[in-house]
């Protein structure tokens, strides 16, 4: 039924398929043809053109061959001579130098700075002068905290020395959280060094464009818990003057000492004390029924300029306290963690303040004198050697903020006031009135800062001297201020009319 079979192939062509094929052909243009021309033209003419030199003029003294010249200058000879003997030998002209610019008979505002982005929501908590006295820092922040702190805060730097904008910064640094306090370096112009409100102390390098921090204590056991109120750069013992250490207070009690180390970007806590209510006078304690072992907030700090190791605090409670680094007072209790142990270093008291004191400043040229001021509105002059004011001055106008001893009069001092004012005392004029009562902000808003130039002569090179003083006010607007030439001259004899008023605690 089936079978294999083959058949042949058929071969059929495609209809819908064509063969390929192809062709080559040569084309080309005609050459292309290229000349060169160089074409060059030149031109030159000589003309010269001399005036004739003019000969040098020298100085000469008038030709005077007469005998009666000679007689003058043999007969007064002797006594000019006398008489610049004994000048190098006098002291009538001691501190006094010679002033080659114009007279300045008036306290002048130079600038009013603000930073425009804050909207007056800020407060100025702090003020420093860098070591070349041409840059001032601006600390933003505010005091009035009722619970933790949401805002946002910066640093600024203006350079007064260029031509500045105001409203705008030379440099800024933004922060975490209120910025309370800052100080420059005493030797590194570049340098500062902040407080927050969270207790965290950091160290910045302006001179940096991208990691500005150079060093954190961060927020641990050794950081303080309240907001740092006051900080400063002290001397390393251990390095003769090459290295500075940081020094901080809080309102938690705590005085500590930090040490640098670039390397890991850390603050290490090197030495701390701890401020102690058993530290205030007893009968103090006894009224208001204060427990000795718990702890003082501390507000403010000033070192003795003489003696590295004496320094001095001002409380929340009201107290003026001596302090020594040396002491070795009572520990602190066990509440307070530390990797350290904390001590008082309390060695003598002062009557105190009947209110919080705001600032301590120790005089730059009597060992045995400071100033401090505070909420009872008064401004005090105290000696080392008793407890009781030498000098107390109430001025009438609210709190007191801030008060600081020029670096350059020892008479004179500055005080800053809650109704917005800024006085100066000369205590060669008066003990009692201020000299100057400046309006420091337009608004009449409390003054919080204050902080002289301290290099105010580091510019003579250049025909002109800085008499710089600087405050800040509620609305985070700094002024800063020209200082006339009576405030900014030291007088005859004034370091000693400084002793004699040291010298009355003893009387």
């Amino acid at each position: 039924m089936f079978a294999d079979e083959q058949l042949e192939s058929v071969e059929f062509r495609s209809t819908w398929k064509k063969e390929r094929s192809m062709r080559s052909s040569a084309a080309q243009t005609s050459e292309i043809l290229t000349d060169e021309i160089a074409v060059q033209s030149l031109d030159r003419i000589s003309v010269k053109i001399q005036t004739d030199e003019e000969p040098e003029k020298k100085f000469r003294l008038i030709d005077d061959n007469s005998d009666a010249l000679v007689e003058f200058l043999k007969k007064v000879e002797p006594f000019v001579s006398k008489q610049l003997e004994q000048n190098t030998r006098s002291h009538a002209f001691d501190g006094y130098e010679v002033n080659w610019r114009e007279d300045t008979h008036a306290v002048t505002c130079l600038h009013t700075l603000s930073y425009a982005p804050l909207d007056e929501e800020l407060q100025c908590t702090g003020l420093s002068w860098n070591s070349t006295g041409s840059v001032i820092g601006v600390a933003y922040g505010r005091f009035d905290h009722q619970d933790w702190c949401t805002h946002k805060s910066v640093l600024c730097t203006w350079n007064i020395d260029r031509a500045i904008n105001v409203h705008k910064p030379t440099s800024t640094i933004d922060v975490s959280s209120c910025l309370m306090c800052i100080a420059f370096h005493p030797k590194k112009p570049a340098i500062i060094a902040g407080g927050n409100f969270n207790g965290e102390v950091v160290v910045w390098d302006l001179s940096r464009e991208d990691e500005t921090i150079v060093a954190t204590s961060g927020i641990g056991d050794d950081s303080h818990r309240e907001p740092v109120s006051k900080i400063r750069w002290v001397q390393d013992p251990t390095s003769k003057g090459k290295k500075y250490n940081i020094v901080s207070v809080s309102s938690d009690g705590k005085i500590l000492i930090w040490t640098v180390n670039r390397r890991k970007g850390i603050l290490e806590l090197s030495e701390g004390f701890i401020l102690l209510t058993e530290s205030m006078p007893r009968s103090l304690m006894r009224s208001a029924r204060i427990s000795g072992n718990a702890e003082m907030g501390v507000t403010c700090i000033s070192y003795a300029h003489e003696d590295p190791s004496l320094f001095v605090v001002g409380s929340e409670s009201g107290g003026v306290f001596k302090c020594s680094m040396n002491a070795r007072g009572s520990a602190a209790g066990a509440n307070i963690e530390s990797s350290i142990p904390l001590r008082s270093p309390v060695t003598f008291s002062f009557q105190p303040h009947h209110g919080p004191v705001y600032a301590v400043d120790c005089s730059p040229y009597h060992r045995n004198l400071l100033l401090s001021c505070g909420t009872d509105t008064t401004a005090r002059i105290y000696s080392m050697l008793q407890d009781k004011p030498i000098v107390s001055i109430e001025p009438g106008l609210g709190y007191l903020f801030a008060a600081k001893w020029s670096p350059v009069r020892p008479l004179v001092f500055a005080a800053v006031t809650g109704e917005g004012q800024l006085l100066i005392y000369d205590l060669k004029t008066s003990k009692i009135n201020p000299v100057y009562t400046l309006e420091a902000s337009a608004d009449k808003e409390p003054v919080f800062t204050l902080e002289f130039n301290q290099n105010q002569v580091g510019m003579k090179q250049y025909g002109h001297e800085r008499q710089l003083l600087a405050t800040g006010d509620g609305k985070g607007t700094v002024c800063v201020w020209q200082l006339s030439d009576e405030l900014t001259t030291q007088g005859a004899r004034e370091i000693e009319s400084l002793a004699d008023i040291a010298a009355s605690a003893l009387d």
